[in-house]
């Protein structure tokens, strides 16, 4: 579907690409102007649409280019060949910081696109990201040493507690944005809770 856009020079795709990002990140879905994003990545509408399509399949093309860029870099730094399963989320939290401050317009186009209710787009983006949810869980936890946990203890069951535990602290991070003016996400804040978290767990699950 996007072979024309795709086979343009590097340049010309990154231009377009920051501009959109920018443009939705800032304003959501709704609100965000193709007029703005043309003008900002100096070529026409016609064109624009051209490659695209329409203001949707842009949008759609963004997240997953979004989400495909962090994937790969987060697993480029991750070490999974960490077995200890908290020092391996600890190691998760501590990239995704440093992600966040090297793609911070990534991570807010990402945030928007969570937190957006356009029905236009809504339902392709919530199924977007249970099929990420669904496949990353898989991975981080790949090759961990579960023979740490207590022995009286049901693993998959621990692992729906811990996994259940910070889906909901996500979902309240998220609520809490969305009723913020600015839409921002308060990640430090979170991550200190997740370390309450940590060490409760460890207690509770480890031998």
């Amino acid at each position: 579907m996007y072979s024309k856009f795709l086979n343009l020079e590097q340049e010309k795709q990154d231009r377009i690409i920051n501009a959109a990002i920018k443009e939705f990140a800032q304003k959501g879905y709704e609100r965000a102007s193709t007029n703005e994003m043309v003008k900002a990545a100096g070529i026409s509408k016609g064109l624009l649409f051209h490659y695209f399509g329409n203001k949707k399949q842009l949008f759609l093309f963004l997240f997953d280019y979004c989400c495909r860029i962090l994937a790969e870099q987060f697993y480029q730094k991750i070490n999974l060949a960490e077995r200890d399963f908290f020092t391996r989320i600890r190691q998760a939290v501590m990239i995704k910081m440093e992600l966040l401050t090297t793609y911070p317009d990534l991570f807010t186009f990402i945030e928007e696109a969570y937190l957006e209710d356009s029905a236009e787009v809504k339902v392709e983006v919530d199924k977007k990201v249970k099929v990420l949810s669904d496949a990353n869980f898989g991975k981080v936890y790949e090759g961990i040493d579960f023979s740490k946990f207590r022995d009286d203890m049901d693993i998959k069951k621990v692992l729906k507690i811990i996994t259940y535990t910070f889906e909901k602290l996500s979902e309240e991070m998220l609520s809490q944005a969305k009723l913020s003016p600015t839409h921002h996400i308060d990640y430090e804040k979170g991550f200190q809770e997740a370390e309450v978290y940590f060490e409760i767990f460890t207690t509770c699950f480890y031998k």
